[in-house]
């Protein structure tokens, strides 16, 4: 004889019972937070209450955990939201970003950093650059290099300038849509706006379905959302946020030419960060101007066997013909191999700048 099927107002009944269990559960450990800003400002005044290697290893933990049926990035993202909105019980945290609103460097910092994080756009790069080294804000994020388009020039820059250290990374994926207003006449597109860079990375796209519209560059994908608002016959791309923030509406979703277009972020900051037990480090390094500059500078890397995840070029401030590599590398500077390796490095180059160890992305 068959069971009979559970009845619907139990099913209920039963999902109320686990939502209080949750809000129990999740206030208790809201109660925590607030114990733990006080045993930290009891012993240092000045502590730092968001911590990213200890950050990034609860959010491996549920990852690793998770049995379903949710996806295990979708329960660290509920994660993410949990330990955000209790981070802003012990010390609310500003994050400037560049702006405006509605960008994707807002959206990779509201993933990195929760909703209850205090978002503050900039104009430029080294305006974010400026607001955390005066303390206006506690972190900044700044992109530094897509997945079709390479990296950033300006954020490499920035940092040659800065005593900013990295504390952290976020990678997005990036998706563009071509998004009109409701007073469009779609069959009239005749001006597009966007980004110079989402105008490259979708170039194959607009060439086959808009070979003769005018491609007007803009500021941000934001500021061309804006711009859509007020007229007729134009479109813009953008992604969902600036999209939801102007109120317009989808007529082509997802048309970057490669499916799996990516744009990675940094977090900067004034402090040093602990090892998590999967992190990066990022470093500036001036070779003297001399034959086999670039062997003597990567040898030692081979020799102890250090993974190389980026090696980019940029012409040095000091001298005419003269360069400066930024190097990413697998591991923490405190890591005794990695230690050992840049000990060796600093003997043979002019100057090495380790801008910071820091958590891989978890999200």
């Amino acid at each position: 004889m068959s069971e009979s099927p559970v009845d619907l107002d139990e099913l209920r009944d039963r999902i109320d019972q686990i939502d209080g269990e949750i809000l129990r559960l999740i206030s208790e450990r809201a109660s925590c937070a607030q114990q733990v800003a006080q045993v930290k400002t009891a012993s240092d005044p000045g502590a730092a209450f968001y911590r990213p290697e200890r950050e990034a290893t609860v959010l491996r933990r549920i990852m690793a955990l998770n049995k379903g049926p949710l996806d295990s990035e979708e329960m660290a993202r509920l994660f993410r939201e949990i330990m955000s909105a209790c981070l802003a019980l012990e010390q609310p945290i500003k994050v400037a970003y560049l702006g405006p609103e509605g960008t994707f460097t807002q959206q990779a910092t509201l993933k990195h950093f929760g909703d209850s994080a205090k978002s503050l756009p900039m104009a430029a790069i080294d305006e974010v650059f400026r607001e955390v080294e005066a303390g206006a804000a506690h972190y900044g994020v700044v992109p530094v290099e897509n997945s079709t388009e390479g990296v950033i020039n300006h954020t490499l820059d920035s940092f040659m300038d800065s005593s900013m250290r990295i504390c952290g990374e976020v990678v997005l994926r990036i998706h563009h849509h071509l998004l009109v207003a409701g007073t469009t006449r779609q069959d009239k597109i005749s001006r597009i706006y966007s980004h110079p860079q989402s105008f490259a990375q979708c170039r194959k796209w607009l060439d086959a379905h808009y070979p003769h519209a005018e491609r007007v560059p803009v500021s941000s994908n934001a500021e061309a959302a804006r711009l859509v608002k007020t007229e007729w016959h134009s479109a813009a791309i953008a992604g969902d946020m600036a999209g939801k923030l102007y109120g317009l509406e989808r007529i082509a979703e997802k048309i970057e030419d490669r499916p799996d277009n990516s744009t990675r972020f940094l977090i900067i900051g004034n402090q040093d960060v602990a090892l998590s037990g999967d992190d990066k480090t990022s470093l500036v390094v001036a070779m003297r101007n001399q034959p086999g500059a670039l062997h003597d500078l990567l040898e030692p890397f081979h020799r102890h066997q250090i993974d190389l995840t980026r090696l980019e070029t940029r012409p040095s401030r000091s001298g005419v013909w003269n360069y400066v590599f930024f190097i990413d590398l697998k591991g923490h500077c405190d890591q005794p191999e990695v230690a050992a390796v840049l000990e060796e490095i600093r003997l043979r180059a002019a100057e090495v700048k380790v801008l910071g160890s820091y958590p891989q992305g978890v999200l």
